[in-house]
């Protein structure tokens, strides 16, 4: 009785191994596996995997080269094997794929692969030059990874705090983060050093609006319209301001933004929808 006990429990054992060294978890978004192997899900039709390397390119942005496909054999990971060179085959991964499976140390070797590529070291040269980390910045911010964003932006900040982009991108993942105390004065440095710069009034007026402080960001977002030449900027500070006065029912400033979101904004955007729709409803709760 024993003896059958311990077999079931070896053959138990020995298949809990083989599933853990062949599971593929599509949970992790292209940006938290910069610089890791990756499986990209497969279709309903195909039993293979692509698979490959994700990096970040600093100019180009996140990065998918691929290698080739597998499938799942007897427990390992076995290549397709599509006889592409390695580094042949490089996309621009978009903003909205597909979530991917990070692979184990054990699937990298089913698949007989380093553990970096040699071709990285490349695309890291400069990485502690302000400008690289500026671009790694923006890349994660435009992914709506802000959060990541913050490092390499920090890290460029306290090295020159007014390289060009530098603040901006800084500013807008504190915003994005809804850190908004913290990036007033990275704004306010920056007006100082630049008042002609209209993106950081858009920036400075979103921070005080989101915090309540209404009159002041009105004073803000006044100066940014006037220092903009951009009819779609001015209208996005515009309607930040009519959407205020729409929360604190002061009909009178509601009017006069909404009035600059109207005259700025074009006639099928959002901004006019948003303008309708607060007019509609300035009586209910």
């Amino acid at each position: 009785m024993r003896i059958l006990i311990l077999a079931l429990v070896l053959i138990s054992n020995l298949g809990f191994s083989q599933n853990k060294r062949t599971d593929l978890n599509f949970t992790t978004k292209y940006f938290d596996a910069v610089d890791k192997w990756v499986a990209f899900p497969n279709k309903d039709i195909d039993s293979s995997f692509a698979y490959g390397f994700i990096y970040l390119d600093n100019q180009a942005g996140f990065t998918f080269n691929y290698e080739d496909r597998f499938k799942i054999e007897n427990g390992t990971l076995k290549k397709v094997g599509n006889n592409l060179q390695t580094g042949a085959v490089k996309y621009r991964i978009d903003t909205n794929a597909n979530p991917v499976s990070i692979l184990t140390k054990e699937q990298i070797e089913d698949l007989n692969l380093p553990d970096t590529p040699e071709w990285l070291s490349v695309y890291k040269q400069g990485s502690e030059n302000v400008g690289y980390l500026k671009n790694e910045g923006y890349h994660y911010n435009h992914a709506g990874a802000c959060e990541r964003a913050l490092l390499p932006l920090l890290k460029a900040y306290k090295i020159k705090p007014h390289f060009e982009g530098l603040e901006f991108e800084l500013s807008y993942a504190y915003n994005h983060l809804k850190q908004y105390k913290k990036a007033i004065p990275i704004l306010d440095k920056a007006i100082k050093n630049n008042p002609k710069n209209f993106y950081f009034y858009r920036e400075l007026g979103f921070s005080y609006v989101n915090l309540d402080q209404v009159k002041k960001a009105e004073e803000i977002y006044l100066k940014g319209i006037s220092a903009s030449d951009n009819d779609f900027e001015k209208s996005e500070m515009a309607i930040n301001m009519a959407q205020a006065f729409f929360k604190l029912k002061n009909r009178t400033k509601f009017d006069e933004w909404a009035k600059l979101t109207k005259k700025y904004a074009k006639k099928d955007s959002n901004y006019m929808q948003y303008i309708e729709y607060f007019e509609k409803n300035w009586d209910k709760n």
